[in-house]
């Protein structure tokens, strides 16, 4: 089922706790990184696929979703349009509930053959700024915090 609606995006992000992020970036200042971190820190399991890294946010990496060992819920994909098609086919393969498509990654066949499958999918949205809106953590972000600087914030410590 596509997945544009409140309601239903409070559903997955609270049924769903395993997040595989597919593309994560070990630069911390990408926002797969930075989303990443955001949803570790708020208690969700996260899996980094990316083949060319062994080790991101202190987690294990793995080259695949096929090789990830345990299950999984949500497919994040920080991945260009064109590649979500094989990507969709690895998240029916290991039982994903989720594919999760961020801020313009818009593939309209890959969704709808994830929602066939029975997959939810989620298409245009990131997960960090959908968990801040739904579950207020905006001010975590920086927004709405009554702060307002110009001042340029030192890199987090690499973990």
């Amino acid at each position: 089922m596509i997945v544009d609606d409140i309601a239903g995006l409070r559903r997955v992000l609270t049924d769903s706790r395993v997040i595989a992020v597919v593309g994560l970036s070990a630069n911390w200042n990408r926002p797969s990184y930075f989303a990443a971190k955001y949803m570790l820190e708020h208690g969700y399991t996260i899996i980094p696929v990316n083949p060319g890294q062994s080790n991101i946010l202190g987690l294990q990496c793995y080259p695949s979703l096929t090789e990830i060992p345990g299950k999984v819920d949500i497919v994040d994909c920080f991945r260009k349009p064109a590649d979500i098609p094989p990507l969709v086919d690895q998240a029916i393969a290991i039982g994903a509930r989720v594919m999760w498509l961020q801020l313009g990654v818009i593939n309209q066949e890959a969704a709808q053959r994830a929602a066939v499958a029975g997959l939810d999918v989620v298409m245009d949205r990131c997960v960090k700024i959908e968990h801040a809106r739904l579950f207020g953590g905006l001010h975590w972000a920086g927004v709405n915090t009554g702060i307002v600087s110009a001042r340029r914030m030192p890199a987090p410590p690499l973990v």
